[in-house]
């Protein structure tokens, strides 16, 4: 078995800390990427409910890997001093934290046009001169939308910003129209980790290991380059009512998609998904 570090956006497992850190142990999972804490998107949290968190998660024996914040998930056309003030605050929220990443985007209104790309990187760049001697790496996740949304608009933001750490995520690709396989050959140099989640070619998200994000290859391309933390993001459907169907049957909603009773089965399932793709290495 590879020595993967298992992390996890445990909000999609409960809303609450406590059910977050609750599944995260079920799972003996060690790691938590933060992004929702209590109902709250972790933000616009204050320092003092920063500490809170720390403190329970250090009993649950649980460290924060990154804060999966917002930041950049915004319009280009929308002030760019809001969004490094707001950048701020999450990397203070880091530091009280103890994460040594935080996710980030590049921007929707950009349409891959790149007429926006001096714009883009000059917001990241600020952001990145912000963070500096945090102890903190800024990691830009691929996602649909924004403008590093397929791997070559990807590259181009890392070629001009050396600083930026990525994120890689195959469902996210997948949703673009791009192969998850040559979006590794590209990226893979600036890859410091990334996100467990795969899709349909349809868009599709579903279980780990059974969409077309060839996870099997990633993993084994992931563990050569010493990439060692994978975050699980299930994204899976939950359905609340489907005890009460008849028979428990779980119903599809496309492309092959299960769905799940609450999101902490929804979790348990995903969780379990990955480890019998590791193990299968």
């Amino acid at each position: 078995m590879n020595d993967f570090r298992l992390c996890a956006f445990a909000d999609e497992a409960d809303k609450a800390l406590s059910g977050q850190i609750s599944a995260l142990i079920a799972n003996n999972m060690k790691l938590i990427e933060l992004r929702g804490v209590d109902g709250e998107n972790v933000s616009v949290i204050t320092p003092e409910k920063a500490k809170e968190v720390k403190s329970r998660l250090d009993a649950g024996g649980i460290s924060v890997w990154s804060i999966g914040s917002p930041i950049g998930k915004v319009d280009i056309s929308s002030p760019a001093d809001e969004e490094t003030s707001r950048f701020c605050r999450v990397l203070d929220t880091a530091v009280i934290c103890g994460a040594k990443n935080i996710r980030l985007f590049s921007f929707f209104g950009t349409e891959g046009d790149r007429r926006h790309l001096d714009e883009v990187v000059r917001r990241l760049e600020i952001m990145l001169s912000r963070a500096k001697g945090s102890g903190v790496e800024l990691c830009h996740e691929n996602e649909k939308g924004i403008y590093g949304d397929i791997a070559p608009r990807c590259a181009e933001l890392h070629e001009a910003l050396p600083e930026l750490r990525g994120i890689f995520d195959p469902a996210n690709f997948i949703q673009c129209g791009q192969d998850t396989a040559e979006a590794w050959k590209l990226l893979g140099k600036y890859i410091k980790y990334a996100h467990i989640k795969d899709a349909t070619p349809d868009g599709h998200v579903v279980p780990p290991g059974t969409g077309s994000g060839q996870l099997p290859y990633l993993l084994s391309e992931f563990s050569a380059a010493g990439i060692d933390v994978l975050t699980l993001e299930p994204h899976l459907k939950v359905f609340k009512g489907l005890s009460e169907l008849e028979g428990g049957k779980r119903p599809d909603v496309g492309g092959g998609s299960l769905v799940f009773a609450s999101g902490r089965e929804a979790f348990d399932y995903a969780a379990d998904s990955l480890r019998k793709l590791i193990v299968n290495q």
